[in-house]
């Protein structure tokens, strides 16, 4: 399998996707904010100046899968028909485990939309708390799983 973006003389190409089908195609990533159980905490307890974390970071994460194309230069500019963002606390790791959900019915896939929705709330999560906590760090950002378009079904082997 060769790179994709890559043109015949070596040069960083977009991809024409013009003669690829339509199909339904979903994605799905994750990243994991550590921090101290104190900041923890404050997420839990709302106690936030600057407001509700994880509201915050749900809207953040939103808005940046449907700029990834702003963000990333080759990627597609795409019409998103669903994009998720959920939050799972985990006490015994001190974390945020964050998970993302990007899907459409095109012709290229949602891969980047569903990583970049992920890192953007974990980075607006160290945002919010920064100011009691700068050692929080961001972690296992990765692409979960992937359906749709020619090369099929990807999912992470756990």
């Amino acid at each position: 399998m060769s790179l994709t973006h890559i043109d015949e003389q070596g040069k960083a190409s977009m991809v024409d996707v013009s003669e690829k089908p339509v199909t339904t195609r979903e994605a799905r990533a994750c990243a994991r904010v550590r921090m101290q159980p104190a900041t923890l905490a404050q997420i839990q307890a709302n106690s936030f100046k600057k407001g509700d974390v994880l509201a915050v970071a749900r809207i953040a994460g939103i808005q940046a899968a449907k700029k990834c194309a702003d963000l990333i230069p080759l990627c597609h500019p795409l019409m998103l028909s669903k994009v998720s963002v959920e939050f799972e606390i985990n006490l015994p790791e001190s974390s945020v485990e964050i998970h993302t959900l990007c899907k459409l019915s095109g012709q290229t896939g949602v891969e980047m939309e569903a990583l970049t929705a992920a890192s953007v709330a974990a980075l607006t999560i160290y945002d919010m708390c920064k100011a009691v906590d700068m050692g929080m760090v961001i972690e296992n950002i990765c692409l979960l799983e992937k359906s749709g378009g020619r090369r099929g079904h990807y999912k992470r082997a756990e």
